[in-house]
Parts: C-alpha cells; sequence; structure tokens
C-alpha cells in the first residue's frame, strides 16, 4: 500500500463552485475510500460535453460546489475495504457508468445498464454513506458522475474502474473511458455494418466521427457524414468518411437526399447529434427489408419520436444504445487492445493538449465548437 493508504490527501483540484463560472485550481482534501471504492491518482484527463452542459446547469437541478471530469485515466492509490479486483499500482479508466456484475443487468450477455451503478447525473455523494469524499476548510465538494476526474485524487466505486493493460500509454486511452466508446460501440456492437456496407453518421462531432471509426472498422466501403457544419468534412476524412451531405444545401428533407444516393437507403445509420430531426431522418434514411438506425445522441427531455408506423412494418430496425453497449469492467480492456494492435486509431480525436491549471481554456475551446477532444495533463 502507498505511505498515503488510510489517510486523508490533500491535492489540487479544479473546483465549479457555482453555475458557469471559471473553475478554480485550488486544493482540496480527498479522503480515504471506504468499502468498495477506490482512491486513484489520476494523471490525464479530457473534457467532455457533457461536463459543460452540467457546469452551466441551465436544464437540471444545480449542484455546487462540484468537481467535474469523467473521461480520464489513472493508476490506482489505495483500495477500500471488500475492494478484490483492484490493487494499488493498476492502470485504469474511470468511467460514468458502472458494472456491478451481479445484478440482472450485469449478468445479462444484452445489457450493460447496471442497477447499481448506472450513471445518475444528479447523486453528488457516495453509495456507501451519502457523504462525499471531497472538502475544503470542512465544506463538503460534490462529485460528478461518480468520477470527478478535475482533481489529482479521486475517490470511485470499484464498479465503475476498468482495469487496463499497464503498457497501454495513459494520454491516449483515457479519452475511451466516454465518448469514443460509446461512439465506436454504436456501430461496432449494435449496428453491426457488414463489410462493403453503406452507413450514414449523423454529426460529425467526436461520438460521430468515433462511430464513423467503427464504420471504418468494419470494412464499410460508403461512410456518408451529415452534417450541418461543412468545416467538420475536411477532418472527417481521417476517420473514413468518403461522403458528405449537408442538409441545408438541399430543398428536400435529407431523408430523401441520401435515398437518392444509396438507390434506397444506407444499410445502416447512427445518429450521434440528440436532434430530434436528425433522430428521425436517420431512421428513415434506412433501407426498407434490412436497414438498421441506431440513436446514441440524447434528445431534450420533452422530445418524441414521430414516424409513420410503415416505415417499420417495411422491415428497418431502429435501436438505441448506452455508452455503445460496452459493459465498463469486462469490455473497455479489450477495447484498449484494439488500440495496442493498431487497429484503432485514437490519436487523431486528440486535438488539444493543456495543462492543469489552464483548465478553463479547455471549456473555452469546447464552447467555440473548435476541435474534438482536449487532452488535460495533470502535473502541469
Amino acid at each position: 500500500m502507498a505511505s498515503t493508504a488510510g489517510q486523508v490527501i490533500r491535492c489540487k483540484a479544479a473546483v465549479a463552485w457555482e453555475a458557469g463560472k471559471p473553475l478554480v485550481v485550488e486544493e482540496v482534501e480527498v479522503a480515504p475510500p471506504k468499502a468498495n471504492e477506490v482512491r486513484v491518482k489520476i494523471l490525464f484527463t479530457s473534457l467532455c460535453h457533457t461536463d459543460v452542459y452540467f457546469w452551466e446547469a441551465k436544464g437540471q437541478t444545480p449542484l455546487f460546489p462540484r468537481i467535474f471530469g469523467h473521461e480520464a485515466a489513472g493508476i490506482v492509490e489505495s483500495v477500500g475495504e471488500g475492494v478484490t479486483e483492484l490493487a494499488p499500482g493498476d492502470h485504469v479508466l474511470p468511467v460514468f457508468t458502472g458494472e456491478c456484475k451481479e445484478c440482472r443487468h450485469c449478468k445479462s450477455e444484452e445489457s450493460n445498464m447496471c442497477d447499481l451503478l448506472r450513471i445518475n447525473t444528479d447523486r453528488g455523494v457516495m453509495l456507501s454513506d451519502s457523504q462525499p469524499r471531497f472538502s475544503k476548510n470542512g465544506q463538503p465538494i460534490y462529485h460528478f458522475l461518480g468520477t470527478s476526474t478535475f482533481s489529482e485524487y479521486t475517490v470511485i466505486h470499484e464498479g465503475c474502474l476498468a482495469k487496463i493493460n499497464p503498457a497501454a500509454p495513459l494520454d491516449k486511452v483515457c479519452v475511451l473511458s466516454c465518448g469514443i466508446s460509446t461512439g465506436l460501440g454504436a456501430t461496432l456492437n449494435v449496428a453491426k455494418p457488414k463489410k462493403g456496407s453503406s452507413v450514414a453518421i449523423f454529426g460529425l462531432g467526436a461520438v460521430g466521427l468515433a462511430a464513423a471509426e467503427g464504420a471504418r472498422l468494419s470494412g464499410a466501403s460508403r461512410i456518408i457524414g451529415v452534417d450541418l457544419n461543412s468545416s467538420r468534412f475536411e477532418d472527417a476524412k481521417k476517420f473514413g468518411v468518403n461522403e458528405f451531405v449537408n442538409p441545408k444545401d438541399h430543398n428536400k428533407p435529407v431523408q430523401e437526399v441520401i435515398a437518392e444516393m444509396t438507390d434506397g437507403g444506407v444499410d445502416r445509420s447512427v445518429e450521434c447529434t440528440g436532434n430530434i430531426n436528425a433522430m428521425i431522418s436517420a431512421f428513415e434514411c434506412v433501407h426498407d427489408g434490412w436497414g438498421v438506425a441506431v440513436l446514441v445522441g440524447v434528445p431534450n427531455k420533452d422530445d418524441a419520436f414521430k414516424t409513420h408506423p410503415v416505415n417499420l412494418l417495411n422491415e428497418r430496425t431502429l435501436k438505441g444504445t448506452f455508452f455503445g453497449n460496452y459493459k465498463p469492467r469486462s469490455d473497455l480492456p479489450n477495447v484498449v487492445e484494439k488500440y495496442m494492435n493498431k487497429e484503432l486509431e485514437l490519436e487523431k480525436f486528440i486535438t488539444h493538449d493543456i495543462g492543469f491549471s489552464d483548465i478553463n481554456k479547455a471549456f473555452e475551446i469546447m464552447l467555440q465548437g473548435e476541435g474534438l477532444r482536449c487532452l488535460i495533463r495533470m502535473d502541469a
């Protein structure tokens, strides 16, 4: 065990004291892990749109002060009572959803939606005692998504940590703990395009490009990128996208444009925007008889999906996915191996690289819509 095991650790964290205000990098106290918990030294983290959304706190119950961050990589510092699968020194990816390995979902081959540890955006405390492990001068600081990786040390439930190959470079594989795996798995695990098939990707942000990467790995011959921002098309070529459609360039619904391009529709589509109209278009643009559409993007709470039932009766399939259908502990280590075996390219997703003291720059970059992933180095 590390010499710090069982003790409070004082370290730097980027604290959000109120909604929409710059994070403050300052010293906090991180309590030791309790039963089924692990304290992790975070080495690299990156910013995901979900962090920004809850930091802005425009559409949900605000909970502050809070430490955000959920896409990261680190090393186990110490473990709490009852932790058997992890030990100090293990390399891990924290994940915003978990795998308890005991519930019906975890025991099902078809689900990754753990009853105990599935995503909970409102909870700011640990499960074991409903208390946070972070504080400053006695004031509690809340957790985010059970991970809170914008801190040099954090405490996470063991079920939300994937133990990975220690040879994997943490500054690359950290991006697999959220968005990239979500898009990649949506294609590989849910859409499952056949070699030589056609795939339409709606939304060419990081998640959409990861879905395109999945189509490339599957051997799809036509990968059609759909986005309202034509400036994204050039970069998308690196991810296997070889045709582009901007709906604004046409005076008819984009599903009709795609159907005309592909002799009746694409074999598979993956929707990564969360826009309800894009979701409907993604479903209606797949070919009758065998087409499969997969929804990845998160809609607004009042949205309703409307399509004519004949679209389903004509043997089109509509599916949804959560975290690319990956079980965090069981499956993520294999995704890391895809990178290690040079099947999967991750470097092209990391478009910015900054030190932890400049973390507010990462928020500025994302709010300006620039780049894909901004790597944040905790030691800089």
